[in-house]
């Protein structure tokens, strides 16, 4: 089959495309042919091997986090899907591959596909939409009637996390450009920063919650907006201990990850809320939960340039500049 590899870690390589074997599907595997693909930062991140103290893979490897497709074959203990069924995913670590023409997925990571959009769309959803949901669900517990600062509200993560807050019942700030101010407040915002004019810190005070996504400066004056007891999820850094644990991270990992986050953490102990660091995990369960949520047009998909395999480095050069309103998509069969 057709895949595009990663031969070696590098910022100025190019993903290959080459004739690599089918995948083995395992007793728990269900295999689907791949109509579509989410291009995602976090591609462009891990071949540039800025992730490869945490999430080291052996070269070469099929880069791709999302999917949605078609199931073709099923494993012999496979119980929750059939051939034929359309699903979407992000495939757990170390099992990623999905700019490629077929993936083999464990099916605890795997949802049906939401009925009421199309491939394309679905291929956006899964590591956003699991990312927002771990960080607003899971981590923060966001309560109808919370304040959530949401950074970036027109990237991936921003568009799906403005309208998962909005469902939770939470006031919802954001920061965006001039021109994405009207989107992101057609996803539901309620208070809409322009960050090139505009600083956040002197106009958000006594937040809940803030899902953090940009750099070390910007993560440090989110702190200063929370509450007492408040809570920052970042999901761009810096790594803590507790990532360390939930990974089973070596000793000398978990030494690093503790020096990384020291400073940070040192902070929000002074000013009383409290920090945590979000790796997000696949979850077919959750997905389960989100196809539910778009089904019923509580949360609609934002796709901003669907490109042909063929152009899959395009698209993920794309990506990396930070330009895309909502998500980039690939479009494999």
């Amino acid at each position: 089959m057709k895949a595009f590899i990663a031969n070696r870690y590098g910022k100025k390589e190019k993903l290959q495309l080459t004739e690599i074997e089918e995948p083995v599907v395992k007793e728990m595997d269900v295999l689907v042919q791949i109509h579509s693909a989410g291009v995602n930062l976090l591609d462009v991140k891990v071949k540039n091997g800025e992730f490869k103290l945490i999430l080291s893979y052996k070269t070469p490897f099929t880069l791709g986090h999302d999917v949605a497709g078609v199931v073709t074959k099923v494993g012999s203990k496979v119980s929750r899907f059939k051939v034929g069924d359309e699903v979407y995913a992000r495939p757990a670590d170390y099992s990623i591959g999905t700019f490629a023409e077929w993936i083999a997925i464990n099916e605890k990571d795997v949802a049906r596909k939401p009925q009421n959009i199309s491939m394309e769309e679905a291929a956006s959803i899964p590591l956003v939409g699991l990312t927002a949901w771990q960080a607003l669900v899971e981590k923060a517990n966001l309560q109808k009637g919370q304040k959530v600062f949401i950074q970036a509200g027109s990237g991936g993560v921003g568009t799906f996390a403005i309208q998962l807050a909005k469902h939770l019942g939470a006031t919802v700030a954001t920061t965006t450009s001039t021109a994405n101010i009207d989107m992101v407040k057609s996803l539901g915002a309620d208070i809409v920063i322009d960050y090139k004019n505009e600083d956040f810190e002197t106009i958000l005070k006594n937040y809940d919650v803030v899902l953090n996504s940009q750099d070390t400066k910007t993560l440090e004056k989110s702190l200063r907006i929370l509450k007492p007891n408040g809570k920052i999820i970042s999901i761009s850094g810096p790594p803590d201990p507790y990532f360390g644990q939930e990974i089973n991270a070596n000793w000398f990992l978990k030494i690093v990850l503790k020096v990384l986050s020291a400073n940070i953490r040192k902070k929000a102990k002074r000013l009383g809320v409290n920090f945590s660091f979000l790796f997000m995990r696949a979850q077919g369960e959750q997905l389960s939960q989100i196809t539910k949520l778009i089904e019923s047009n509580f949360i609609k998909p934002v796709v901003d340039k669907v490109f042909p395999f063929e152009q899959t480095n395009e698209a993920m050069s794309y990506v990396e500049t930070g330009r895309a309103k909502g998500k980039v998509v690939v479009s494999v069969k």
